[in-house]
């Protein structure tokens, strides 16, 4: 299984290209690096195939983003219902991000909405699921930092 300490110069270039840029052709990458095409495709296999390469998605852009209405959700949840309340939550398109934590709260969700009465809907959905026990939401007002690029 590669880890990643073993990857060398030309691996760590790729997965810095593909991640700002998922849709760069192996043409366009080859060029870049100056190396073969059946290089660039035979790295970016090998990447994919031992688990560096997860998956490829996209990005929205600005003109979408900014028309959305992101919130941070902490959930508590009664003790062994976790699982099921995941299940519901899954079955949201909403909820963009569901992370577990140690501390005063279970989880924590990243949810998207169109505008605020769909915000408030979706809030009202994720408390009435049965296993939560408190729901606190922080909106996000405006990203001031953005490495997930």
């Amino acid at each position: 299984m590669l880890v990643q300490s073993d990857l060398d110069d030309l691996d760590q270039k790729l997965l810095a290209a593909l991640a700002a840029n998922s849709s760069t052709s192996t043409s366009q990458l080859a060029r870049r690096f100056r190396v073969a095409r059946s290089t660039v495709q035979a790295r970016i296999e090998r990447l994919e195939r031992n688990g560096i390469i997860a998956g490829y998605t996209i990005r929205l852009g600005r003109t979408v983003t900014l028309r959305r209405i992101r919130a941070t959700v902490l959930l508590s949840v009664e003790p062994r219902a976790a699982a099921q309340v995941l299940q519901r939550l899954k079955a949201m398109p909403e909820v963009e991000l569901a992370h577990t934590s140690t501390g005063r709260v279970d989880l924590i969700l990243q949810i998207a909405a169109e505008n605020t009465e769909s915000l408030d809907e979706t809030l009202d959905r994720i408390g009435a699921i049965p296993g939560v026990r408190d729901t606190e939401s922080l909106i996000h007002l405006a990203t001031k930092i953005d490495r997930a690029v």
